[in-house]
């Protein structure tokens, strides 16, 4: 589905200076990720205007700004107003003449502030409405941060998921969230997981009840959003079915069309959960870095076959 986020949750965000108080930013609601510097409006060009964008007015536009007249810098920033664009933000902290400010209240446009520079504040804006508002699905699982590689644990309910969590956490690592994990695409390659806020920070252990992993383990054991590298199945072991013991081939996850490093991990008594979820971890890192313990395993087993083959 597609988000859309407060105006006043991007102030905020952001640190912006609102010189228009009196508008009620929480009710404006941004749905583009795009933002629109503009240039041509200034010159009464309007064919094509983003208008639903956030407006950002930088040093070139506020020097072409005060090269007009009183009467044409009004005529011309009040028909961009008209089209009731979400907000106007001046960067390199520009202050806005008061005439101009007051249009924004009659069209109940914000007029808003930051010392950014205009290149630096539309790169981490466009970052973060990039993650904000991309598309997502709840699923069911698990999401820890392990040595930096995001995994999540899936299976079903009473499998032992949240006590696999519980586990890492107590070896160091941070949960992201539990029971409900809120998956963002943000990109062709990138899928962003994190916690709803109403269960963030908690994990839920049958026999016991909910516990505040943020209160117990302290900050350094939770994150607020993590990138997904991987994933990990946990199902009942079955002595019927073949499982994979080398790893030549790799197997994947769909979510929202991203494809995701996948591995189903057998459960019996006896198994520690979070030793395997964290040697899977790192070897997922080794082969983002170019070493593959599989292939390099085939390597060998294809050397002696071949030496054993002259010898003869």
């Amino acid at each position: 589905m597609q988000q859309s986020v407060s105006l006043k949750k991007v102030v905020e965000k952001m640190n912006l200076k609102n010189l228009t108080p009196e508008i009620d930013v929480e009710s404006i609601q941004i749905t583009e990720t795009d933002i629109n510097r503009p240039a041509l409006q200034l010159t009464g060009f309007f064919e094509h205007f983003p208008y639903e964008r956030i407006q950002v007015v930088g040093h070139v536009e506020n020097t072409y700004l005060q090269e007009l007249s009183d009467e044409r810098r009004q005529e011309i920033f009040e028909e961009i107003l008209e089209y009731k664009v979400p907000c106007v933000i001046f960067c390199r902290n520009i202050q806005p003449d008061e005439k101009l400010c007051e249009l924004g209240r009659k069209h109940g446009v914000p007029i808003l502030v930051t010392d950014m520079t205009t290149s630096s504040f539309m790169a981490e804006i466009i970052r973060w409405l990039n993650v904000e508002l991309a598309p997502y699905i709840s699923i069911h699982g698990v999401l820890v941060d392990v040595y930096g590689e995001g995994v999540l644990i899936m299976g079903e309910s009473g499998i032992g998921k949240s006590e696999a969590a519980l586990e890492l956490i107590k070896r160091g690592h941070r949960l992201v969230a539990d029971d409900v994990v809120q998956i963002s695409r943000v990109s062709d390659v990138t899928l962003v997981g994190k916690s709803p806020d109403i269960t963030r920070h908690f994990i839920e252990l049958r026999g016991i009840g909910i516990i505040d992993v943020k209160t117990l383990f302290g900050v350094e054991s939770v994150k607020e959003t993590q990138e997904i590298d991987m994933v990990i199945k946990l199902e009942d072991w079955s002595r019927d079915k073949e499982y994979d013991r080398l790893g030549l081939e790799e197997k994947y996850t769909e979510f929202l069309g991203n494809e995701v490093v996948s591995h189903s991990i057998p459960i019996r008594p006896g198994r520690n959960i979070a030793v395997i979820v964290e040697s899977a971890a790192v070897n997922h890192r080794q082969k983002k870095m170019g070493y593959n313990a599989a292939q390099e395993f085939y390597r060998r087993v294809q050397a002696s076959f071949g030496n054993s083959e002259e010898q003869q």
